[in-house]
């Protein structure tokens, strides 16, 4: 009988990751922008911020086309990549990120997700 993380290691899901394994992870995130006031002093800091807590952008900005879907188009996209959910959760929650996404909020409204990225890939 195959049990649960097997089968979803072999579908490229490492269960062990989620344990405390340290698989390569990813912050995605699509953003709607109301103001740009925010825009100069956020961008400013984030990728050095980012950096920091061992990742880097991979996607900013994007320009985002729709594929398929009913949800609109965002104005922006962003794919951070980070060694392991470990530093990717360390970085979303800092304090100085923290006062940068409260920033962030003044004039944007951002769906962000944490994803890790395949086994063996």
């Amino acid at each position: 009988m195959l049990s649960l993380a097997t089968g979803l290691t072999s579908l490229g899901c490492d269960i062990s990751a989620r344990l405390g394994g340290g698989m390569t992870a990813f912050v995605i995130g699509q953003m709607q922008i109301h103001s740009r006031d925010w825009m100069a002093e956020y961008f400013a800091k984030v990728p050095d911020l980012v950096a920091a807590h061992g990742g880097q952008f991979l996607v900013r900005g994007g320009n985002p086309g729709h594929l398929e879907g009913d949800n609109p188009v965002p104005d922006a996209a962003f794919i951070l990549e980070f060694p392991d959910r470990e530093h990717a959760s360390e970085f979303w929650n800092s304090p100085e990120f923290q006062q940068l996404a409260k920033l962030r909020r003044t004039g944007s409204a951002l769906n962000a997700i944490l994803v890790d990225k395949l086994t063996g890939n």
